[in-house]
């Protein structure tokens, strides 16, 4: 694996997401607002005594590489596992109209509640400031989206993919997805992305449109106490 993408949280939030960062010495954060994940220089023993004071109790908060108990003063909410896709394919094709709309701060309640409502992963009120958003609008109501998150060397991860429960089904999503691939190849960037082993269904899409697995990792829910 590249070293990057071996430890891709800790190289984002120290390289090119170093301003929305907090955090001291070998652990950093996402700062609040964004989304609620953490990154540690040495994720095998990760530093969580640093990032105390950055933490909020009962804050829920994602991180991986490590097994065990959890130290005084944190409890693990949640505990599975993911794969890491990285793209393998060609500069894929346009596939149909569809109207996209680059999303902006207006749109960030919108996109809040879809991530809220379908539960793609981490997300924040400001979590689209952190790369290119597109979404599909059904009138005013947003629909479906997909937008850009980690950043690390040049790979470039794809987050945040949802559609709204009434609009699944319609391609929406490869669609959205399709339209950043294109985009990041164009700048000389590598996407990847992240999904849950038990969500099958977008892990095998994923593999039908070009990514293929890297890793598979732990991923927990962390919660100061």
């Amino acid at each position: 694996m590249h070293r990057f993408l071996d430890n891709v949280i800790w190289h984002t939030l120290t390289g090119y997401h170093a301003a929305y960062a907090s955090g001291v010495g070998d652990a950093r954060r996402y700062a609040s607002g964004f989304s609620p994940m953490l990154g540690f220089a040495d994720p095998a023993r990760p530093r969580l005594d640093e990032l105390a004071p950055y933490c909020t109790p009962g804050e829920h908060l994602y991180c991986g590489g490590w097994s065990g108990s959890a130290p005084t003063g944190w409890r693990i909410e949640e505990e599975s596992t993911m794969f890491q896709m990285v793209w393998q394919g060609d500069s894929p094709d346009v596939n149909g109209e569809l109207a996209l709309v680059r999303l902006g701060p207006v749109h960030a309640p919108l996109a809040l509640e879809l991530a809220t409502l379908t539960r793609p992963g981490p997300f924040g009120l400001r979590t689209p400031e952190l790369g290119e958003y597109f979404g599909c609008f059904d009138g005013t109501r947003l629909i479906a989206m997909a937008g850009e998150r980690l950043y690390a060397g040049t790979f470039h991860e794809i987050s945040g993919v949802c559609t709204h429960p009434d609009f699944q089904g319609r391609g929406l999503a490869r669609r959205l997805m399709t339209h950043l691939i294109r985009r990041q190849m164009q700048r000389g960037e590598t996407p990847f992305l992240h999904v849950m082993r038990d969500n099958a269904g977008a892990h095998q899409l994923y593999q039908r449109m070009g990514f293929r697995d890297s890793c598979e990792s732990v991923v927990r829910v962390i919660v100061p106490i």
